[in-house]
C-alpha cells in the first residue's frame, strides 16, 4: 500500500542528468588535482611541500592528457547543441594543447635543487652569484603556484568546451582569478609584480563586466544562452537586432581582451614584464590558446549567420593588432616587452585564420596555437636563464656578446627568434603560411587585406628579432655582462622540448596539421 510519504518521496526524488564522465575527465582531473594541492599546501610540512606539489601537479597533468586521448579515441560527442559543454574536435584538440603546454611551463615553475642533506627547494633557477640571487633562492620556495596553475588549466579546458555563455563566463573567471594571483608572485620584484597584477585584475574585471552585460543582451534577443540557440535566433527572431549586435560587441570586447588584440592590449607589456618569467610563459602559451579557442567557438557556432556584419569590425581589429604589435615591438629595449608585443602581433595572425570561416581556418588556427605555444615557452625559458647579479638581465643591451659567453643558449634563442620571424624550416613559417592560405581560400576582400597586412607586419617584426640576433653574435660583450645560470634539468628540458617542437613542426608538420584538420569541426 502506497502511503502519502512514499508518493511525496517519489515526487521529490532528484534525478541526476546522464553525464559522460570520460568526456569531462580532463576538467575533473585538473580540478581534483588542484583541490588536493590546496590540501597539501595546508597540511604538508614546509620541507616536503615543494616536492609533493610539483609531482602532484605533474601527475594530474599527465592523467588529464591521458583522459583527453581516451576521450578522443572514444569519440565522446554524445553532447548535443543543447548542452552546456560540447566536447567536440576543437575542444579536445585545445584541451590537449593547453595541457601539454601547461606541462612544459610547469617545468619552469618547478625547477628545484637539493641543499646539502636537505629537501627539495622550489626555485626559478640556480643563482649565478650575488646577495640578490641568494636571497631569491631562499625566498622562492612558494608552492602555491602549483594548485593555482592547475585551477587555471582546469578553467581553460572548460572555457574551450563551453557551449553556452553562462558556462563560458564561469570558466573565464575560474582561469582568470588564479592568473591575477600568479602575476603577483615575483618576490624579488615585488612592487612591479604587484602593480602588473593589479592592472591585470582591474582591466580583467572590466572585461568580465562587458561579458556579463553582453550575455544579458543576447539572452534578451534569443531567449537562451546556448550558442546554438543564438545561431538559430540570428535569422528567425523578431526581437530588436540592436540587442544582438550590442551583445556581440560587448562579448567581443571581453574575448579580445584575453586574446590581447588592439585596442584591448594595453595590459600585455606591463603584465608580461612584471610577472614571474615562468608565469609569463604560461600565460603567453596557454591563455592565448584558451581565448582563441573560445572566440572560435562563438564565431563559428553562434555567429556564423551574421558573419558578414561582424567580419569588417573584427577584420579591422586584426589588421590594427598586427600593425601595432609589429611597430611597437621595434621600439622596445626590454626582451620581455619585446616578446609581449610579438604576442600581440601573433594574436592578429590568429584572427586572420579565425575570420576565414572555413574548416581550413579552424585547423590552421589550432595548428598555429600549438606551434606558437611551444616556441614562446622555450623563448621565456631562455629569458629565465640569462642572469646577472641583479637577477634576470632583460634589458637588450645586456645581451650584447651573449653568443661568445654561452653559444648554445644564444644559438637556441636565435633559432626561436627566427621562428617568430617566420623563417622557413621553423614552425613559425608553417603556421603563418597555414593561416594566410586559409584566409586567401575564402576570396573575400577583408581576407586579402588581412593577409597583405600580415605579410607586411611579418617583415617589420623581423627587424627587432634580427637586432637581438646581431647583438648576441656580433656585438662586443658588455663589462660584467650576464651569464647563463646553472639551471637544473627541468629548465633545460622545457627549453629543449620547445625548441625541438619548433623544429619538427617546421620540417615535418603534416601529422599535426592532419590532426588539426580532423578536429576542426564544431558540434552544432
Amino acid at each position: 500500500m502506497t502511503t502519502a510519504v512514499d508518493v511525496l518521496a517519489q515526487e521529490l526524488q532528484i534525478r541526476l542528468p546522464a553525464l559522460d564522465y570520460l568526456a569531462m575527465g580532463p576538467m575533473l582531473v585538473l580540478f581534483g588535482g588542484a583541490c588536493l594541492g590546496v590540501l597539501v599546501e595546508a597540511f604538508a610540512t614546509r620541507r616536503s611541500r615543494p616536492f609533493l606539489q610539483f609531482w602532484l601537479s605533474l601527475i594530474a597533468l599527465v592523467a588529464a592528457l591521458v583522459t583527453v586521448v581516451r576521450a578522443a579515441n572514444n569519440s565522446p560527442q554524445a553532447f548535443t547543441a543543447d548542452t552546456a559543454i560540447a566536447v567536440d574536435g576543437p575542444a579536445l584538440f585545445l584541451q590537449g594543447t593547453v595541457i601539454v603546454l601547461g606541462m612544459v611551463a610547469l617545468l619552469l615553475m618547478g625547477e628545484r635543487r637539493i641543499d646539502k642533506g636537505g629537501p627539495f627547494v622550489a626555485r626559478a633557477s640556480v643563482p649565478v652569484g650575488g646577495e640578490a640571487d641568494r636571497r631569491q633562492a631562499r625566498e622562492s620556495g612558494s608552492t602555491e603556484v602549483f594548485p593555482l596553475t592547475l585551477f587555471a588549466l582546469g578553467g581553460m579546458t572548460l572555457f574551450v568546451a563551453a557551449n553556452d555563455l553562462l558556462t563560458m563566463f564561469v570558466a573565464l573567471e575560474v582561469f582568470s582569478l588564479p592568473l591575477y594571483l600568479l602575476c603577483a608572485l615575483a618576490r624579488r620584484r615585488r612592487l612591479i609584480s604587484q602593480e602588473a597584477a593589479l592592472k591585470y585584475f582591474l582591466l580583467g574585471a572590466f572585461a568580465s563586466a562587458f561579458f556579463v552585460f553582453g550575455t544579458a543582451l543576447l539572452y534578451g534577443f534569443a531567449g537562451t544562452l546556448r550558442l546554438g540557440g543564438i545561431h538559430t535566433a540570428a535569422l528567425g527572431s523578431t526581437a530588436n537586432p540592436l540587442l544582438l549586435f550590442g551583445g556581440i560587441a560587448l562579448i567581443a570586447v571581453a574575448l579580445l581582451f584575453k586574446v590581447a588584440a588592439v585596442p584591448f592590449h594595453v595590459w600585455t607589456p606591463d603584465v608580461y614584464q612584471g610577472a614571474p618569467t615562468p608565469v609569463t610563459a604560461f600565460m603567453a602559451a596557454c591563455t592565448k590558446a584558451a581565448a582563441i579557442g573560445a572566440l572560435l567557438r562563438v564565431l563559428y557556432v553562434a555567429l556564423d549567420r551574421v558573419r558578414w556584419d561582424i567580419e569588417p569590425v573584427i577584420g579591422a581589429v586584426a589588421i590594427l593588432t598586427m600593425l601595432v604589435g609589429a611597430v611597437l615591438a621595434v621600439t622596445q629595449t626590454d626582451i620581455k616587452r619585446l616578446l609581449a608585443y610579438s604576442s600581440i602581433a601573433n594574436a592578429g595572425y590568429l584572427l586572420v585564420g579565425a575570420l576565414a570561416f572555413s574548416r581550413e581556418g579552424v585547423s590552421s588556427s589550432l595548428f598555429y596555437l600549438a606551434a606558437y605555444g611551444f616556441t614562446v615557452v622555450a623563448a621565456f625559458a631562455v629569458v629565465a636563464l640569462v642572469r646577472d647579479e641583479d637577477g634576470e638581465a632583460t634589458h637588450l643591451r645586456r645581451w650584447a656578446g651573449l653568443g661568445r659567453r654561452s653559444p648554445v643558449v644564444a644559438g637556441l634563442f636565435t633559432f626561436l627568434l627566427l621562428a617568430f620571424a617566420g623563417i622557413p624550416l621553423t614552425s613559425g613559417f608553417t603556421s603563418k603560411f597555414a593561416v594566410f592560405s586559409a584566409a586567401l581560400g575564402t576570396s573575400g576582400q577583408w581576407q586579402v587585406a588581412m593577409v597583405i597586412a600580415g605579410v607586411v607586419t611579418s617583415m617589420v617584426l623581423a627587424f627587432p628579432y634580427l637586432r637581438v640576433v646581431v647583438m648576441m653574435w656580433l656585438s662586443e660583450p658588455v663589462e660584467n655582462g650576464p651569464m647563463v645560470a646553472n639551471a637544473g634539468t627541468l629548465t633545460w628540458t622545457a627549453l629543449w622540448v620547445g625548441a625541438f617542437a619548433t623544429l619538427v613542426l617546421g620540417v615535418y608538420p603534416a601529422p599535426v596539421l592532419d590532426l588539426a584538420h580532423k578536429a576542426a569541426e564544431f558540434l552544432q
